[in-house]
């Protein structure tokens, strides 16, 4: 709203605390700093929501695929077939085969619950940036060598070069009953994926080991596959579940994932809607502030109408005032809200030191660190929500500022 240096000079002129007017620029400065909080709590709220959600997929998504091709009973011996029907499937990007089975490992005494999973060559290269310490090259075939978790290794007191052994209950059958089948083998590497679960569970092997420890011959348990969308991955592998319907099911991470993505997504809108309710109830206190400030400037504004001044005029003064205080507010608040996530961690230690509490713990939370993801669309439409409430609280003081009778009010003067 653009102003006549006039109706400028009159609004620099009330935005400043004149003499018994301390009071109406505490609330102002109060309506400022709601304003700016309330902006900074969505701002850094919703960041986190979506880092939480980006890296959970990133991570999660990234291990296990966009969907996997399983065959009834944990075993597909014609693999090979199904391999290549997924690859030549429009909008497939990559499959490959995969063995993922619950068993047992121990060392030194202390057993822990895995899950074992051989993988091709490739597949195991892609885990070279997780690698924390140790060289994933010396997983080859046959070797007796594999990768566990970090916090797998944590748990068992095992490191680099550490003999691991582990067990498969389903052994062999003998006279005297089934006999589990334990096999040691070597840490060649500790990786860090970043999702608890997996690194306190996963075991990654080359997969013909996997097959040898499970005695399954040449079956691989699914076929693990990235499409170039995955919203559309159950779409996308339509025609793999309609072909191989009986005997294989498809399903995408999504399924495999639901209660998890659902519940952030609900979460999501119920903070949004919860934080939006603190911005309006600071654009309530511009709102006060501006009606105090019209009550306390009647006389002045009866005068300049007197003076030739015209409502619009004086509607275009309070609606400006009241708009730069949520302006200021909205701006100091998107400063707030990125100076916070940018010292996230530091602040999360802080309040951990202070309060004696550990805020962020990976068994609970999932992810080893406090995430953060800002959308600049979503930043945008905080801004413009804050600065709509605050237009919106101008307008019933400015009217009534613009409605002002200096008949009435000179009257007695």
């Amino acid at each position: 709203m653009i102003l006549s240096p006039f109706e400028w000079t009159i609004a620099k002129r009330y935005m400043l605390p004149g003499r018994g007017e301390a009071f109406i620029a505490m609330v102002a400065g109060i309506s400022l700093v709601a304003v700016m909080l309330g902006v900074a709590a969505l701002v850094i709220v919703m960041s986190v929501m979506n880092g939480f959600r980006a890296e959970l997929f990133d991570k999660i998504v990234g291990l296990n695929g966009h969907a996997v091709v399983q065959a009834y009973g944990g075993r597909l011996d014609d693999w090979r077939e199904v391999l290549k029907d997924v690859k030549a499937t429009p909008g497939v990007t990559r499959a490959s085969p995969l063995i993922e089975q619950p068993l047992l490992t121990s060392f030194n005494g202390r057993v822990e619950a895995i899950f074992a999973r051989g993988q091709t060559q490739e597949d195991i290269n892609r885990l070279a940036d997780k690698v924390v310490s140790g060289r994933l090259d010396a997983l080859k075939p046959d070797a007796s060598e594999v990768a566990i978790g970090s916090q797998l290794a944590q748990n068992i007191g095992a490191r680099v070069g550490d003999s691991i052994t582990i067990i498969n209950p389903q052994g062999q059958s003998t006279p005297f009953g089934t006999v589990p089948r334990q096999i040691a083998y070597r840490v060649a590497a500790i990786f860090e994926i970043g999702v608890y679960d997996f690194d306190q569970r996963f075991v990654v092997m080359p997969m013909q080991d996997a097959q040898t420890l499970l005695l399954s011959g040449d079956a691989v348990g699914m076929i693990e596959v990235q499409v170039e969308d995955p919203d559309v991955a159950s779409e996308t592998l339509q025609p793999i579940a309609q072909k191989y319907s009986g005997r294989a099911v498809v399903t995408d991470w999504k399924s495999m994932n639901a209660s998890l993505f659902e519940a952030l997504a609900v979460e999501r809108v119920a903070m949004f809607v919860v934080l939006s309710i603190i911005v309006l109830v600071a654009v309530f206190n511009i709102l006060s502030s501006l009606i105090m400030l019209v009550r306390a400037k009647t006389r002045d504004i009866a005068i300049l109408r007197t003076m030739g001044a015209s409502r619009q005029s004086i509607l275009r003064i309070f609606v400006v005032l009241g708009f730069a205080i949520g302006t200021a507010g909205t701006l100091a608040g998107l400063a707030l809200g990125f100076v916070f996530l940018f010292f996230r961690q530091s602040v999360v230690r802080v309040v951990e030191l202070l309060t004696g509490q550990n805020l962020w713990d990976p068994s609970i939370r999932f992810l080893t660190e406090l995430p953060s993801r800002s959308d600049p669309v979503e930043i945008a439409a905080i801004a413009l929500m804050a600065l709509l409430f605050s237009f919106l609280a101008t307008l019933y003081p400015a009217m009534k500022a613009a409605s002002t009778d200096p008949v009435q009010v000179l009257r007695y003067e």
